[in-house]
C-alpha cells in the first residue's frame, strides 16, 4: 500500500545583499547560462496533478523490482520538488509493518509529461524481520545517552527498521547536549535485540574538529587572475519571487569592503533582519538580532561583531542569489526560507547547528570567521539538510555533507565575482579568513595540499574525519567544472588514473550536483553520488553527451568505482507515451479478458521496452504478445482471472519499462458475475486504499484503516458497528478499546483514498454504505465527507456534520450519480474529523459499488 505525507541538521541562511557596484557576472569559467528559463506567461510546460506526482504514484503502485518492496511495506510521498529543465523529484519514505525504515527512502524523477526518468533507491534487499524488540526502551535510552559527554535532553526511543540486509530492528533516539564546546544533536540507532549502537551521527556540522589544524604539504599553486568586473545582471529563475523594494543598510565589512545589506525598520529602529528573505538575520550568541538607530553597520575592523554580521549577511545574500539564479533553488531550504547567523563565538571555529550558523574567530584573534566562503560553506549544510534524505547517517555521508558546503561556497564566490583585494573566485576554502594560520583549510583542485586529505578514493577514505574525506568529491567537482588542464588560468589538477578530463564549466557542474542532491537518500555514498550525477547529466542535458562523459570521466579520475544500476552510456532525449484500450473491463472468475497496449514515440528515437503487471488477484495469469516492443508498436495483454478470485475491482498497473524512460497506465478489472459492474469493494480484499494521501492529516487517534471493526457501545447506544458486508470495512480505528471513545477519531482530520478507478462512458451510479456516530459532546466542526476526485474535478458526494446531540451508529446507503465523471479516471476520498476537544466520533464506509447502464 502507498501512503503519502508532506513534509538532518544542515541549513542555510541567506539575506539578499547588494553592493554599490554593478551586479556580479556569472561564473568565470562558465559565462553562458546552462539553461534559459521561460519568462512568466510563456508557453513553457506547467505540470498538472496528473503528471509528476501521479506518474510517480503509479510507478510505486506497480512495485518495480528496484524498490525491493515487501508485503509489509507502505510508501508515503513528500512534496514534489521542481528542478531545472522540466525535471521533477518526488521523495518517498517507507514503513515496514508500520515502522519507519531508515535507508528505505527513495526519489522518483519524472519529466513534465509524467514520464519516469529514473529512481534513486539505496535499499538493496527486501526486508523480512520480526518487529518485536528484546531490549526495553529504558535500556535503549541509557545506551543512546551514553554516546554524548554532556546530555541535556533525549527523545523517547522510537522503534524503526534499519535497511541493512534483510533489515535490523532498532531504536532511534535523538540526544541533545554538547561535545568539545559545540552543541550536539546526535541521532543514535540502537539494536533493539542486542543493544549494539548501530549508527550515530550528528546534525551539527562544525568547520574544524578539535585539534585538526590542517598543514599544507606543498606550496599551493598560484591562484588565477580574477576576471574583469561585469555589469551583467543574472537572470532570475522563472517562478521565483521577483525583486521587490526593500530597505538598504550601509555596511562596512571586513572581507568585502563597503556593501549594502537588507535590513528591517520598526519605527525609528533598524535591525539586521532581511526584510525580503524569510528567516535571515544576524546577531550575537544569545540569538538576539543586532539593532541600530541609523541603519549604518560595522566599522570594517576584524574584532567588531557588527562588521562580522555585515560580512555574514552579504555572503548569505550572494549564496541565496546564486542558488536561485544558477541552480533553480528557492531559498536555502528550497521553499523560500533561510536561517539566522550568530557571531562572536569565542572559538577558532564555525558550525551549522541545524537551524542557525555560528561563527567564531581566527586563531590569532584578528578576524572573525565570516569570510564569503566560510559563511557560504556553513549555510551550504542547510541545503544538504533540507534536500531529500536529510543530513544524518554514516561517516561517509558526513564527508559528502562537508564537500557540499565546499562546493556551494565555491559557486558562491564565482557568482559574487569579487575583485582584489577581496575574495576573488578560486577553488580554495578559507584563504581570506586564514582560521588556523596556515592558509586555506581545503583545496578542491588538489585536496592533498592539506595533510591527510586524499585526492583519490579508496576504502581507507571511509575511515577519515569528514572534513578530510570531503576531498574526493571536491576533487571530482573541480575536474567536472574546470577539467584536469584548464586553459582559463585555473590550476592544473592531477588525476588518479592518469587520464585527461575536459571541464564543462562550474555553473553546469553545479546544476548537475544540485540535481544529484534532489535525489539524495538517507543512505548516501560516493558511488550513489556518482550514479546520481550521471543520471542528472543525462536528464538535464538530453541533447548532449558532453556533460555525461565529463561527469563519468571525472569520477573515474578520482577513483570512485561504477555504481550498480548507473547509466552505461549517453543515450537520452527519447520519450514515448502509453495507452490501453479498453481502460476497464468486467470478467467472471475463471475467464480471460484482453486489452491492447499501445505505445507511441513522442521524442527522439524509438526505444525497446518490456511490460509487467501488478495489482491483480493472486494466481492471475498474465501474458503479453509480443513480450517486448519498440515504441510505436502495440502488444496484446491477456489476463486470466483464477476461478476462486474474490469479487471486486482491481486497478492493474501496467508498467512499460523502456530503455531510457518508464511509463505506467491503469487497467481496471472488475471481477463479478455481471457485465455492468465497474468497481466493487467490500474491503474483504485489500485494494490499496491509502491513508493520509496528501500528508496533511492531523488526527492523533482513530485514523482510517481497513480492518475488522470491533463493535463499540456507550451504554446501549451503538457507536462503532460491525461491517455492513463481509468482515472488513473502512473504519476510524477498528479497536473497541477499554471504554467508549478509546479508539475514536481524535485531534483533527483523517483521510483515506482509493486507487485510481477508470470509468467508462455512459450513465454511472455509485452506491456505498456509511455511518457517522457521535455523542452529545460533538459539534458542527466534526464531520464525515466523501469526495470523488478526477484530474479536473473534485466533488463532495456525501457530507454529514456533528451536533450537540446523540447520533447512534446506523448503516445507511448513499446513491450518487457519477455520469459527470464518465470516461475519466477518478479516486474516492473519505474524510472524518473530530475538531471538538474530547468529543466522540466514529465513522465507517463499506460495500462501495459503481455500475453503468
Amino acid at each position: 500500500m502507498r501512503r503519502s505525507f508532506i513534509s538532518v541538521f544542515t541549513g542555510l541562511l541567506v539575506a539578499l545583499s547588494t553592493a554599490p557596484a554593478a551586479p556580479p557576472a556569472p561564473a568565470l569559467a562558465d559565462p553562458a547560462p546552462a539553461f534559459t528559463d521561460p519568462a512568466p506567461g510563456s508557453s513553457a510546460i506547467r505540470p498538472t496533478e496528473d503528471q509528476p506526482l501521479v506518474a510517480a504514484d503509479r510507478m510505486i503502485d506497480a512495485r518495480p523490482d528496484a524498490l525491493h518492496a515487501s508485503e509489509k511495506d507502505e510508501f508515503y510521498h513528500k512534496e514534489v520538488i521542481a528542478g531545472l529543465n522540466n525535471t521533477f523529484y518526488v521523495p518517498y519514505e517507507r514503513t515496514y509493518n508500520g515502522l519507519p525504515v531508515i535507508g528505505g527512502d527513495f526519489v522518483v524523477v519524472t519529466n513534465a509529461s509524467g514520464g519516469v526518468l529514473s529512481t534513486s533507491v539505496s535499499q538493496t534487499e527486501t526486508l523480512n524481520l520480526s518487529t518485536v524488540p528484546r531490549l526495553t526502551r529504558v535500556r535503549a535510552s541509557r545506551i543512546a545517552r551514553a554516546q554524548l559527554p554532556r546530555v541535556t535532553a533525549s527523545t523517547r526511543p522510537e522503534l524503526v527498521v534499519l535497511a541493512r540486509g534483510r533489515g535490523i530492528l532498532a531504536y532511534r533516539v535523538i540526544v541533545t547536549g554538547r561535545k568539545a564546546n559545540v552543541p550536539s544533536k546526535l541521532r543514535v540507532l540502537v539494536d533493539a535485540r542486542t543493544g549494539e549502537v548501530l549508527e550515530k551521527s550528528d546534525e551539527v556540522m562544525s568547520e574544524e574538529p578539535a585539534g585538526s589544524a590542517p598543514r599544507r604539504t606543498t606550496a599551493p599553486e598560484p591562484a588565477p587572475s580574477p576576471a574583469p568586473a561585469s555589469t551583467t545582471t543574472p537572470v532570475p529563475i522563472s517562478g521565483l519571487p521577483a525583486p521587490v523594494s526593500f530597505l538598504f543598510g550601509l555596511g562596512t565589512s571586513y572581507y568585502n569592503g563597503p556593501v549594502s545589506i537588507n535590513t528591517r525598520q520598526l519605527n525609528t529602529t533598524y535591525s539586521m533582519s532581511d526584510a525580503v528573505r524569510s528567516g535571515v538575520s544576524c546577531g550575537g550568541q544569545n540569538g538576539s538580532v543586532f539593532v541600530s538607530a541609523d541603519n549604518s553597520w560595522g566599522d570594517g575592523s576584524g574584532g567588531n561583531l557588527e562588521t562580522a554580521c555585515v560580512d555574514a549577511l552579504y555572503a548569505i545574500g550572494k549564496e541565496w542569489d546564486m542558488l536561485g539564479a544558477w541552480l533553480g533553488r528557492n531559498g536555502l531550504n528550497g521553499t523560500g526560507g533561510g536561517y539566522p547567523a550568530r557571531v562572536g563565538l569565542n572559538e577558532v571555529n564555525a558550525y551549522w547547528a541545524g537551524n542557525y550558523a555560528n561563527f567564531g574567530r581566527s586563531a590569532d584573534g584578528r578576524r572573525q570567521a565570516t569570510s564569503l566562503d566560510i559563511v557560504a560553506h556553513e549555510f551550504g549544510h542547510s541545503v544538504f539538510q533540507t534536500t531529500p534524505g536529510g543530513s544524518t547517517g554514516s561517516n561517509e555521508k558526513a564527508m559528502l555533507n562537508e564537500s557540499t558546503g565546499d562546493i556551494l561556497a565555491t559557486l558562491t564566490k564565482f557568482y559574487a565575482n569579487e575583485q582584489p583585494p577581496y575574495d576573488v573566485p578560486d577553488y580554495a576554502i578559507g584563504s581570506k579568513a586564514d582560521l588556523l594560520g596556515g592558509g586555506p583549510v581545503r583545496y578542491l583542485y588538489k585536496p592533498s595540499l592539506v595533510t591527510g586529505n586524499p585526492d583519490c578514493y579508496s576504502p581507507s577514505v571511509l575511515t577519515l574525519e569528514p572534513h578530510a574525506g570531503a576531498g574526493v568529491q571536491n576533487h571530482w567537482f573541480y575536474l567536472l567544472a574546470e577539467g584536469s588542464n584548464p586553459t582559463n588560468g585555473q590550476p592544473v589538477s592531477p588525476t588518479c588514473n592518469g587520464g585527461r578530463v575536459t571541464g564543462v564549466g562550474n555553473r553546469k557542474a553545479g546544476q548537475i550536483f544540485m540535481s544529484a542532491l534532489l535525489r539524495k537518500t538517507d543512505t548516501w555514498t560516493h558511488q550513489l553520488v556518482r550514479r546520481a550525477t550521471l543520471q542528472s547529466s543525462l536528464e538535464l542535458f538530453p541533447d548532449s553527451c558532453v556533460e555525461f562523459n565529463a561527469a563519468r570521466a571525472a569520477w573515474d579520475a578520482v577513483g570512485v568505482p561504477a555504481a550498480p544500476g548507473e547509466p552505461s552510456g549517453c543515450v537520452s532525449g527519447n520519450d514515448f507515451d502509453l495507452s490501453i484500450d479498453p481502460a476497464s473491463a468486467g470478467v467472471e472468475p475463471g475467464q480471460e479478458v484482453t486489452a491492447t497496449v499501445t505505445t507511441r514515440t513522442t521524442a527522439g528515437d524509438p526505444q525497446a521496452m518490456k511490460f509487467s503487471v501488478s495489482g491483480l488477484p493472486d494466481g492471475t495469469a498474465v501474458s503479453f504478445s509480443p513480450e517486448s516492443v519498440s515504441s510505436g508498436e502495440s502488444t496484446k495483454l491477456s489476463v486470466l482471472i483464477p476461478a476462486g478470485a474474490p469479487h471486486g475491482s482491481y486497478s492493474a498497473q501496467i508498467l512499460a519499462d523502456g530503455a531510457h524512460l518508464d511509463r505506467t497506465v491503469t487497467f481496471t478489472i472488475t471481477v463479478d458475475g455481471g457485465s455492468n459492474l465497474v468497481f466493487y469493494d467490500d474491503f474483504d480484499t485489500d485494494l490499496g486504499w491509502a491513508v493520509n494521501p496528501s500528508g496533511t492529516d492531523t488526527a492523533t487517534a482513530g485514523r482510517w484503516e481497513r480492518d475488522v471493526p470491533q463493535p463499540t457501545f456507550s451504554g446501549r447506544v451503538p457507536l462503532q458497528l460491525a461491517a455492513s458486508a463481509g468482515q472488513y470495512d473502512l473504519v476510524t480505528g477498528h479497536l473497541a478499546g477499554n471504554r467508549p471513545g478509546a479508539g475514536d477519531v481524535d485531534g483533527g482530520v483523517t483521510t483515506i483514498r482509493s486507487r485510481e478507478i477508470a470509468l467508462p462512458p455512459g450513465t454511472l451510479t455509485m452506491t456505498f454504505a456509511w455511518y457517522f456516530a457521535h455523542l452529545a459532546n460533538s459539534s458542527g466542526r466534526d464531520h464525515l465527507r466523501v469526495r470523488v476526485v478526477s484530474p479536473t474535478r473534485d466533488t463532495v458526494v456525501l457530507q454529514r456534520y456533528g451536533a450537540a446531540t446523540l447520533r447512534p451508529g446506523r448503516w445507511q446507503t448513499a446513491t450518487v450519480n457519477l455520469s459527470d465523471f464518465a470516461g475519466q479516471t477518478v479516486r474516492i476520498v473519505v474524510e472524518a474529523a473530530d475538531d471538538m476537544p474530547d468529543s466522540l466520533v466514529e465513522a465507517g464506509i463499506d460495500d462501495v459499488r459503481i455500475t453503468t447502464s
